[in-house]
């Protein structure tokens, strides 16, 4: 069993950790306090081929897989939680949506201009009464000769106002429970739909949040992404992605915590000498380390058996969970190295702390993983 890093992983992850040191550590501060989507940022981060990292060359993506997105996220949320999770939304969500299940006139008209970055895809699956419970969606789509008119409204919608793609799940049909709902592919600007923005949030204050408002929204039938009825099954598939990605996030943010710590601790003096020589702060930092270990293999696992074709479900969840956990300790810990400091902006542990929490809430809450983690041992079980 291998668990080295290829030549060329090792040259992405080296890449995008010189890029976080450079370009992103210095700037994650004001992005916070101002709530400012650094858009020109994300730019350079789609010049380097990193927007649309597991889209086929031919759609102009870089082509790589689920462990190399994972790495691309983690590095980034060792700078900024806010700036990784708009890279991991965009290759996951949107585009991911699209170049899995949609056709060829699709991803030539859509996936092209994402996997470069010239736009920024959304994707719109939670409601204001649906979070977990996404089959309670109140989002509607009607056929209306040759396209559907949509109309409801979904929320905490990553890129909602900067986004110009977004893939949305609405019911086409009401009395078929899952197997009613379908993807269709917006785009802004069109007659009816209309974005607000989400501001004041605990974390990832730079990542842009959304509402978004369907009224009468006529959306051409041949936007619709596969066949209708089949948007809940793709979307439980694209979670299931998702969440390898959120567990890199957390994995991201609680290193760049940990990295934090570890300084902060060989520098700040206390009783004549480094703070790090304290068996306290040692074991913090041991506790802190074992379990962001133990989280990197258990995402890299999840990522390996999706690069492999297998069943990764299971792994995923588990990857998710305890990454975003572990990360929710780690920062935790963190700001008790800092002690007082560690209660100010002025170092950046408080802001991973404020950021992980995200990672136990989005792509399914840490109690839906420990649902879909006993589903499969149950099932497992009985065969």
């Amino acid at each position: 069993m291998d668990f080295k890093l290829s030549e060329e992983q090792v040259l992405l992850k080296d890449t995008v950790r010189r890029f976080v040191n450079e370009r992103v550590m210095p700037e994650a501060r004001a992005w916070d306090r101002d709530e400012k989507f650094p858009l020109e940022t994300v730019q350079e981060i789609a010049a380097m081929g990193l927007m649309g990292v597991r889209v086929d060359p031919k759609w102009e993506g870089s082509g790589l897989g689920c462990t190399e997105l994972a790495l691309v996220v983690e590095e980034l949320a060792r700078g900024d939680g806010s700036l990784a999770l708009t890279v991991a939304s965009h290759n996951g969500l949107c585009t991911g949506h699209i170049n899995m299940f949609g056709n060829d006139a699709q991803q030539e008209k859509y996936v092209k201009d994402l996997a470069q970055g010239k736009k920024l895809g959304a994707w719109g699956l939670s409601e204001p009464g649906s979070g977990s419970d996404a089959v309670a969606m109140l989002t509607s789509a009607a056929r209306d000769g040759d396209h559907f008119v949509i109309n409801g409204s979904k929320i905490f919608i990553t890129q909602g106002t900067v986004g110009d793609v977004y893939v949305v799940l609405a019911r086409t049909d009401k009395e078929k429970g899952p197997k009613g709902v379908s993807a269709f592919i917006l785009e802004k600007g069109m007659e009816g739909f209309s974005q607000k923005p989400m501001k004041e949030k605990l974390g990832m204050r730079s990542s842009d949040t959304a509402i978004l408002n369907f009224d009468e929204v006529r959306v051409p039938a041949e936007n619709m992404i596969g066949l209708e009825g089949e948007g809940f099954i793709q979307a439980l598939q694209i979670l299931d992605r998702g969440r390898i990605t959120i567990a890199a996030l957390a994995l991201g943010l609680g290193m760049g915590a940990f990295e934090a710590s570890r300084r902060y601790a060989m520098e700040r003096r206390q009783f004549g000498k480094p703070i790090a020589e304290f068996q306290a702060i040692q074991w913090k930092l041991a506790n802190m380390a074992m379990e962001l270990e133990a989280a990197r293999l258990l995402t890299y696992r999840a990522a390996h058996l999706c690069d492999q074709g297998e069943d990764f479900s299971k792994a995923a969840s588990m990857a998710k969970l305890f990454a975003s956990e572990a990360a929710m300790r780690a920062t935790d810990e963190s700001i008790q190295v800092h002690g007082g400091y560690g209660y100010t902006a002025e170092f950046p542990v408080e802001r991973y702390y404020r950021d992980a929490k995200l990672c136990t809430i989005g792509e399914g809450t840490s109690e839906i993983q420990r649902m879909v983690i006993a589903r499969h041992i149950l099932k497992d079980a009985a065969n």
